[in-house]
């Protein structure tokens, strides 16, 4: 199982920049990427819905032998995740809990706002998770539905990244946070913009970044990372439009997507 890959699914694209954080940090380990294509987005769905889609996802990658899943979607990890947890012995982790921690670890005044799509923020997942670990922090969302087509288009350093972010952080400026979560991996993309608007003295928390953190923590705690010496190898699956997916995935990753397969077993 130590050579065996880690699994990663989402609605779409999105996810790519947790496959891009988890190359970063583990360099050695293989990844399985499932793309829901045929079925984004998910923030629109019921939860029963989402429950269902999540476990097929996850039947997926199991099929792939992996030996760990990482739900790289802000709306899975809300709905999905306390009830795979129940019914799959796998270790499992989603976005959420890695940047509510790293939040309140960063933050100096117990005050953190929260930037998401309209699912996400509507959830309450980074609340929940954020006043478990500190019941006396406050915290201020907000959602931001437009940075996903903006991130995907390719538009990450046009002007028009900035003139929408002021509009959407406004809410911000008058609730003197210290720490800011990225809450939808694509926003990862739109730092730049999102850094100027909010300033230098408020701490960006990329959800991304800190799964993959967490990811390398539970492998080295199980015992399962992997003792392999070669680098890094990834497979790409989606549920439709693999042509499409490949384009945008340069984005995402910094890199080609070179196999990226369609398939219908989900």
């Amino acid at each position: 199982m130590r050579n065996s890959p880690i699994g990663v699914f989402d609605s779409g694209v999105g996810g790519l920049t947790v496959v891009k954080e988890l190359t970063r940090e583990m360099p050695n380990e293989d990844i399985v990427y499932f793309g829901d294509t045929a079925r984004v987005p998910y923030g629109t769905k019921s939860a029963s819905t989402i429950q269902k889609f999540s476990i097929q996802n996850v039947l997926f990658l199991l099929k792939r032998n992996v030996k760990l899943i990482i739900i790289a979607c802000n709306t899975s990890s809300a709905i999905g995740l306390p009830f795979l947890s129940k019914y799959f012995s796998i270790p499992i982790i989603g976005v959420i809990k890695p940047g509510a921690k790293a939040a309140v670890r960063s933050t100096r005044n117990g005050r953190i706002g929260v930037i998401g799509t309209s699912a996400t923020v509507l959830s309450g997942a980074y609340d929940k998770e954020i006043k478990a670990l500190n019941s006396g922090i406050k915290v201020y969302s907000g959602s931001c539905p437009l940075f996903v087509p903006l991130a995907e288009e390719g538009w990450a350093n046009d002007g028009i990244v900035d003139v929408v972010a002021r509009k959407y952080l406004a809410a911000f400026k008058g609730r003197n946070i210290d720490t800011l979560i990225m809450g939808c991996t694509h926003y990862p993309l739109l730092r730049s913009s999102i850094r100027r608007v909010m300033g230098k003295g408020v701490k960006l928390i990329d959800s991304a970044e800190e799964t993959a953190k967490e990811a390398r923590g539970l492998l080295e705690e199980c015992g399962l990372k992997s003792a392999a010496r070669r680098k890094n190898r990834s497979k790409f699956y989606v549920s439709d439009a693999p042509d499409k997916f490949r384009a945008v995935a340069r984005r995402f990753l910094g890199r080609d997507a070179q196999a990226v397969e369609r398939v219908d077993d989900v």
